[in-house]
């Protein structure tokens, strides 16, 4: 059971940790859209970025595809970008398509659980059984997404409901800001490489 605690901790602590700010950019991004009252439909995304970046982190971390770190670590923010910007293109629209919501959160994920990994695989080093830890790092990076869900609907129902912010307007100011820390972030990766 100690050995769970500790990847689940080292998966929790991963998302929530600032210095991986991308990922929770793009959590953050996900989430941002929906009003509280369509959590359900939200859960839905984020079952769908976690499914993805699932079934990525085991491939990888198993070595049955390996692709190259840094392109990877470039596609990252492009996924926070490209959602930004549907973000802003769908704010003024009743509903959005939860197919195509669905189906992007999922290539996302792809893209996402790759970058995972290679934090993953460093960390197990040689290690001779993987299916523990990968198990319990994953339920540790989930319930930190969980958290980061529950914490921007919190704070979007505030802002909606105390100060009287719109949707649409809040919806565009968030991301148009992640929009501009992903894009800084994507140069800068693109000139280490």
């Amino acid at each position: 059971m100690n050995d769970f605690w500790l990847w689940f901790t080292t998966g929790f602590y991963h998302i929530l940790d600032w210095n991986g700010y991308d990922h929770i950019c793009y959590i953050i991004c996900l989430t941002v859209l929906f009003p509280f009252n369509e959590w359900r439909r939200l859960l839905v995304l984020v079952t769908a970025f976690t499914l993805g970046h699932s079934l990525t982190l085991a491939l990888s971390t198993l070595h049955i595809i390996s692709p190259p770190q840094k392109i990877i670590e470039c596609l990252i923010p492009i996924t926070i970008l490209s959602t930004c910007a549907y973000n802003m293109y769908s704010r003024n629209k009743k509903s959005t398509s939860i197919t195509f919501n669905y189906s992007m959160a999922l290539i996302f994920g792809f893209i996402h659980g790759m970058g995972f990994s290679y934090l993953l695989k460093s960390l197990l080093g040689k290690n001779g059984s993987i299916i523990g830890p990968l198990f319990s790092f994953n339920i540790g990076l989930e319930a930190g997404q969980l958290i980061i869900v529950a914490s921007i609907l919190f704070i979007s129902l505030v802002f909606e409901s105390l100060f009287r912010v719109t949707k649409k307007e809040y919806t565009f100011f968030v991301s148009s800001a992640i929009f501009g820390v992903a894009l800084l972030l994507l140069i800068e990766r693109i000139n280490l490489n």
